[in-house]
């Protein structure tokens, strides 16, 4: 298969009002892509997209409608950054039957419907890469986070399995999975709080592991430090051992401190 060139690309990133899309929009930018910068707030994306020369599309991705307008006024896209998600801590007995449909829909059924919109034009033109930005939360469980597992978990399946029906059309699919990202994202956004000794990456390690997965197109990456990495592939092969890991680590009670600031975001 032939590796996607970025420079000259015409690149669309999700989520780019957030600290981890606004990275890897200057990422690819630095690479030489066209972008297009889509997000709820123009006061944050019009000034990026002015440092940028982007393009901007404000779109509420929980709207499937601005979904469609956000895919027809974006163009022919031959780079797809799918990095917008709603966070999804608390216990599923807090959540109310609209919280989950939503969670649901942004999380998982977006995306899909993006990368089916621009696998299509991908396909014709022989060439493309789409990029759905997980977590390590699609690969091993945790308490006080099963709607943000299933979401995450469905993601990367769906990735892996594109990856395989798109490679005879020369197009390219990745999933990028973050660890716990200091700086910005939905872990500081809620005021998170990590047990001493636990490490992080930084959303310019997201963005340049972003780049790196469409230029050598690698179906999988791990965005952690190699004691997560270690520990989220034991816990996805026996999650028993990775569950009991976390009880003695105190990983609930990072959960638990992230509910109450992401609650209303549900």
């Amino acid at each position: 298969m032939t590796r996607q060139t970025i420079k000259g690309a015409r690149a669309l990133v999700t989520g780019a009002t957030g600290g981890i899309g606004q990275e890897i929009a200057r990422a690819l930018h630095a690479e030489g892509a066209e972008l297009v910068l889509s997000g709820r707030r123009a006061e944050i994306l019009e000034p990026l997209a002015k440092e940028l020369g982007a393009q901007v599309v404000i779109a509420d991705l929980a709207d499937l409608d601005d979904v469609a307008r956000l895919l027809k006024e974006a163009g022919p896209l031959d780079i797809l950054v799918a990095n917008a998600a709603l966070p999804a801590s608390g216990l599923l007995l807090e959540y109310t039957q609209e919280q989950i449909l939503r969670n649901v829909s942004v999380n998982l059924t977006v995306p899909i419907l993006m990368a089916r919109e621009s696998a299509a034009g991908m396909s014709e033109r022989g060439h493309g890469h789409i990029v759905l930005i997980g977590s390590v939360a699609g690969k091993a469980a945790s308490a006080g986070a099963s709607m943000y597992n299933a979401t995450k978990f469905g993601l990367r399946g769906f990735s892996l399995a594109l990856r395989e029906d798109l490679a005879s059309a020369n197009v390219g699919v990745s999933i990028v999975e973050p660890g716990f990202v200091r700086e910005a994202g939905m872990f500081i956004e809620a005021d998170g709080k990590l047990p001493p000794g636990v490490r992080t990456v930084s959303p310019q390690q997201v963005a340049k592991k972003v780049v790196k997965a469409i230029k050598r197109n690698k179906g999988e990456v791990v965005v952690a430090p190699v004691e997560l990495r270690a520990g989220t592939a034991v816990a996805s092969v026996f999650p028993g051992v990775g569950s009991n890991v976390q009880k003695r680590l105190g990983g609930h009670k990072i959960f638990e401190t992230m509910v109450e600031g992401q609650r209303a975001k549900r």
